[in-house]
């Protein structure tokens, strides 16, 4: 009976000292766990970091993109062509749907540059040259195969090109119509059979000095340049009726001056 008493001590001991480990493993379980939102939200700000930082990228790439063709800036030409040419072509022809009149689709300024095999310096000189004539940088053009009797060899620059499509095509033309052939000397128009029997024209200047982009102090030499305009057009005669509409300045056949050109 004496023993009674330590054996209630020695339980009441061994209770608060369980009581006092559960205690310290329930703070310490908080603990742990509170650790691990703290490494959630560490990946969670490096994720919207790296997201953050591509975002200027984006904004970079649609930036440099041309600007779509919207209400507001509907360029002279185009707004020429919808309400004055388009009328009179599905007349003339007699088209059965709007989507059958022949129309602009693109522009390709091209310079050949055969000087670039012996200079250096003629491919980047030609190449700034389209970039102020055009707006849009422009890109090199190279030798499919090898040609022994020209010294060419497969992979050279020979040349520089330009594609050209929506608002800036349409300011292209514009230009090209209206201030650059006027400049011409001596123009009497541009010829009418340089067709290629599927509605697309080619036509070919002497020299770029004719935009007056141009500074005729800043280039180091005169190099002639060829537009190709290339049209939705089946025929020929459509094509040649859709420029003459637009304004492209062709050869008049009741010219005298002109008798068998």
């Amino acid at each position: 009976m004496a023993n009674a008493p330590e054996e209630e001590v020695k339980n009441e001991a061994e209770t608060a000292d369980d009581s006092a480990a559960a205690e310290e493993s329930s703070e310490s379980k908080p603990k742990a766990a509170a650790k691990k939102p703290a490494r959630r939200t560490r990946a969670s700000s490096s994720r919207s970091s790296k997201s953050t930082a591509k975002k200027p990228a984006a904004e970079k790439s649609t930036a440099s993109k041309a600007a779509p063709v919207t209400a507001g800036n509907v360029p002279r030409m185009l707004d020429s062509y919808r309400t004055e040419v388009h009328p009179v072509l599905m007349r003339e022809f007699g088209y059965d749907n709007v989507m059958r009149a022949p129309r602009l689709s693109k522009l390709v300024v091209n310079i050949g540059l055969g000087e670039a095999l012996t200079s250096s310096n003629a491919l980047n000189a030609a190449m700034g040259d389209l970039a102020i004539i055009t707006g849009q940088k422009a890109r090199e053009n190279r030798a499919r195969k090898s040609i022994a009797t020209f010294k060419l060899r497969e992979g050279q620059a020979i040349g520089a090109s330009v594609t050209l499509r929506g608002i800036r095509m349409w300011d292209f033309f514009d230009r090209l119509v209206n201030i650059a052939l006027p400049r011409v000397r001596d123009f009497r128009g541009v010829p009418r059979h340089s067709f290629d029997g599927r509605g697309n024209y080619t036509l070919g200047l002497s020299d770029q000095a004719v935009f007056p982009e141009i500074d005729y102090n800043q280039i180091d030499r005169l190099r002639g340049l060829q537009v190709i305009m290339v049209t939705s057009a089946r025929t020929d005669e459509e094509g040649r009726r859709l420029l003459e509409l637009m304004g492209v300045p062709f050869v008049r056949l009741d010219d005298p001056r002109l008798v068998g050109v």
